[in-house]
């Protein structure tokens, strides 16, 4: 059987025509980006979220060629921001400056407008920021050991101050209470930075805190660092104690990384990790890290996904036993 030139070059269209479109694609995911990408945010300007967002953003716009201005979309514990994000396309353009309390609040809330686990694709972790146990100078208690002695003595006369229900920071305090046997008031702020102020001037007498935020005032005098909640002693606070060394098994880290609509391609992703892996070695952003007490968490897609189901396990126990909820 004969074909007509016309009837074979239509049988011969739609393969090509399949070819032409799979190859557009491609050309158009090995351009990518060609428009600035975004890295929404879910807190206010100034904290740690901001910070890393714009410490980083910088770098990854002059190795891809294109800004990542930092949309800050604070509200409900970053829940806000992963949720847009979650609805965007997810065509490499917008990322998410993911963190503990996205962990932490697929526990924490009862209904999300997203699943996390499913809904925001990990692209790489960037640090890990370490927590440390904080009194006001005039506590009582110079060491752990008396913390715990003072709060068994004195029932609910400590009260813990944190930047809201179910942050990291409150988490970390609860896990402390759980592990230690004792009894400390929580008091839920609406920050970091109300909670910090109250603590500094003695209204509240205990809090966990970020060493980047609360370094300062250690070094200083206003504050009492008794230990940290990192696995070790750290090399700026290198005289104070690791927690798990009195409390074995004891780890509370606040982590951040970044995130993408599920289904952004592979190589997109690809892209982005490497990137963002170059930008926290790179010397200056690494110098800057230091400063703020924070580890940079180099690794893969994949290595950034299990850190965070571990995190979402780990904590949906501690959650559970102290029934926090949101505020």
């Amino acid at each position: 059987m004969k074909l007509s030139r016309r009837n074979l070059v239509c049988s011969m269209g739609w393969p090509l025509l399949s070819v032409a479109i799979l190859q557009r694609k491609a050309w158009a995911q090995h351009a990518w980006p060609t428009r600035p990408v975004r890295i929404v945010v879910g807190y206010a300007p100034g904290g740690v979220n901001d910070l890393l967002a714009r410490l980083v953003g910088p770098f990854l716009a002059e190795r891809l060629g294109q800004p990542f201005p930092v949309e800050n979309r604070p509200g409900a514990a970053s829940n806000i921001a992963t949720e847009a994000v979650a609805r965007a396309a997810p065509d490499g353009y917008t990322l998410l400056l993911v963190g503990s309390a996205n962990a932490i609040n697929t526990t924490l809330y009862d209904k999300l407008g997203f699943d996390f686990a499913k809904d925001i694709a990990p692209v790489a972790s960037l640090c890990s920021v370490p927590i440390a146990l904080l009194v006001n100078p005039a506590v009582p208690a110079r060491t752990l050991s008396e913390l715990i002695s003072f709060a068994k003595a004195n029932p609910g006369k400590l009260s813990m101050a944190s930047p809201g229900n179910g942050s990291p920071q409150h988490l970390a305090g609860e896990l402390f209470k759980m592990m230690a046997g004792i009894d400390m008031v929580h008091i839920p702020y609406r920050g970091g930075g109300p909670a910090m102020t109250d603590l500094l001037s003695g209204q509240v007498q205990v809090s966990f805190g970020s060493v980047a935020s609360s370094m300062q005032y250690v070094r200083g005098g206003q504050l009492r660092a008794l230990g940290v909640a990192s696995s070790g002693r750290l090399d700026v606070l290198p005289d104070v104690p690791a927690i798990a060394e009195l409390l074995p098994g004891y780890f509370a880290i606040g982590w951040y990384g970044l995130g993408a609509p599920a289904g952004t391609s592979a190589e997109v992703v690809a892209r982005l990790n490497e990137a963002s892996n170059a930008a926290i070695a790179d010397p200056k952003i690494s110098a800057r890290l230091a400063e703020l007490g924070a580890t940079p968490l180099p690794g893969s897609p994949a290595d950034f996904a299990k850190l965070i189901a571990d995190e979402t396990e780990r904590w949906a126990r501690v959650v559970r036993f102290s029934g926090a909820r949101p505020n």
